[in-house]
């Protein structure tokens, strides 16, 4: 039994450690990108809208792949394509149809979702990012909560404050095994 209890223990142990590492990973790559999330080269974008839909849906996150110069112009009709739309505005949508005006190239987009084509072609040097066909439904919500200043605060500090007091628990637990021992060893005083 005292095995059993040792393994569970060291196992919630390893789960909040990995929990922590994990939450604070997210929070700074965040941070430290601008706002998305990075892991081994791909940027995770949370979706807002439902104009991707049935391809992935709002609250999805959705794992994307900068391209550089050179990719941005080999692009064909049917990648998925994350465009600067605005100054303040990424876009994914998918190309539905290619045209060249002398040196440029340009994508026209629709969201699969959408009736009708986006309005403005999409120059290629617009484009950040592919699409790889990797999606996480509902886990956006997660991610945007995760950047706020609350989410922030609550993701680094929940962890660690469950981990000290977990490593509090083990600890008291600890001793209280040690108190019997002594007690047994303690000669007991005889008064007559």
């Amino acid at each position: 039994m005292k095995k059993a209890i040792k393994i569970f223990s060291n196992l919630i142990t390893a789960v909040l450690f990995i929990n922590l590492i994990l939450m604070a990973f997210l929070v700074v790559s965040s941070k430290a990108s601008g706002g998305e999330p990075q892991a081994f080269g791909y940027q995770l974008k949370t979706v807002l809208s439902g104009s991707m839909e049935p391809t992935f849906k709002t609250g999805s996150i959705i794992a994307v792949k900068p391209v550089d110069a050179k990719e941005k112009e080999t692009l064909k009709k049917g990648d998925v394509i994350t465009f600067q739309a605005s100054e303040d505005k990424l876009v994914t949508h998918r190309i539905i149809g290619v045209k060249t005006s002398g040196n440029n190239v340009m994508y026209e987009t629709k969201g699969d979702n959408n009736k009708t084509a986006d309005m403005d072609p999409v120059l290629s040097a617009n484009v950040k990012a592919v699409y790889t066909d990797f999606t996480i439904p509902y886990v956006g919500y997660f991610i945007d909560f995760a950047q706020s200043k609350e989410g922030s605060a609550l993701l680094l500090i929940g962890p660690g404050l469950l981990l000290l007091g977990y490593a509090g628990f083990s600890i008291s637990q600890a001793l209280r095994e040690l108190d019997p021992k002594q007690k047994k060893d303690d000669p007991e005083e005889k008064t007559a």
